[in-house]
């Protein structure tokens, strides 16, 4: 393996100093345009790269942004990413990011690792297993170090910072009474997300809405282990006459879709469902399924934002700011799902 060419070599090959070396890479207006000119033959000769570490030891920044998901394959997920990375590269960051797997475990090995390597900031969701057990002393050691944090959509109130989160109990809320202004008295709201906190806040949204209407009635299927989801389901509908479901996530509404055609119920005229995330499980089912759009790409860009005008701003230094919050509207998409 060829070695690395330092300030060091370059110097002693030219009998100048590692000084002015560095000045005349960075085409200094102290030294002479011959001498930036030899310098820059010679490093171009040995594809010379400055030590991003020793670089950014001097000036305290790596202009790098840890990312920490839940999951990659979650089109939601991928999305936001999406958003993050455009945001990031525009300003001239670049992200590292890293995936939980919904790990509690696997969290707090990143976020050491991260630190460790000292990214500027960090954009996160939490895992789910982070939300269950409630542990978030990775998290308070980063701010007993002044690093800062955006957390988005799985957000914690006990984390003092910047969050951006999406309005999901007005969704929830929105959806359902869509489905019951359409028709619907007897409603399904099924979810693999009940104990996150996007789930409680969703499932908030519907019981509102029901309670603000007379004679509707709803029914509630958390599902726990989505291997046996959809068998569950399945049961559920045939043993349940519903006319309506609304799936807390996309996972719950795609499945709900699929055994609803299995058991030859009529999509939408014997049974509405609308779901949650635009992502491709709603454009490819069929029929094309109703959903709450997130818009996960805006929702990335505005953390990303929202971090990196921290790391801009002088007056951060201290980290002794107000933490804000932003919410993203969503929006319902109306495909072929609903009446």
């Amino acid at each position: 393996m060829r070695k690395k060419v330092t300030l060091k070599q370059l110097a002693k090959e030219l009998n100048l100093s590692i000084s002015t070396i560095s000045k005349s890479l960075k085409n200094d207006a102290e030294i002479s345009q011959k001498t930036i000119n030899r310098v820059h033959e010679l490093a171009d000769f040995y594809n010379y790269k400055p030590n991003a570490l020793a670089v950014s030891l001097k000036s305290n920044k790596t202009n790098t942004i840890g990312v920490l998901l839940p999951e990659i394959l979650n089109h939601f997920f991928a999305k936001i990413l999406f958003g993050i990375e455009q945001e990031a590269s525009q300003k001239g960051y670049k992200i590292v990011t890293c995936i939980t797997n919904e790990s509690y475990k696997k969290e707090v090995e990143y976020v050491e690792m991260l630190n460790y390597s000292s990214v500027d900031g960090f954009i996160l969701a939490l895992s789910q297993e982070t939300q269950m057990l409630n542990k978030l002393d990775h998290f308070r050691e980063l701010k007993r170090d002044n690093v800062p944090i955006v957390m988005f959509d799985r957000v914690s109130a006990e984390i003092d910072c910047d969050k951006v989160i999406v309005d999901d109990k007005h969704a929830s809320k929105t959806s359902m009474q869509y489905l019951i202004d359409s028709g619907c008295s007897k409603v399904a709201v099924i979810s693999t997300i009940f104990n996150l906190s996007v789930g409680k806040l969703r499932l908030e949204g519907a019981r509102e809405a029901v309670g603000d209407n007379k004679g509707v009635v709803l029914i509630e299927l958390p599902i726990t282990n989505i291997e046996t989801g959809e068998k569950e389901i399945e049961s559920f509908l045939k043993n349940n006459n519903i006319d309506a479901v609304l799936g807390l996530d996309e996972t719950a509404a795609a499945v709900a879709i699929n055994m609803s055609n299995k058991l030859g119920y009529k999509i939408p005229e014997e049974i509405s469902v609308i779901g949650f995330t635009d992502g491709l499980l709603s454009k490819y089912s069929y029929p094309k399924l109703t959903t709450v759009s997130q818009h996960a790409e805006e929702l990335g860009a505005k953390a990303a934002k929202m971090l990196l005008e921290r790391l801009e701003d002088p007056s951060s230094e201290t980290r002794n700011y107000q933490s804000k919050t932003e919410i993203v509207k969503t929006s319902l998409i109306f495909r072929d799902s609903t009446r």
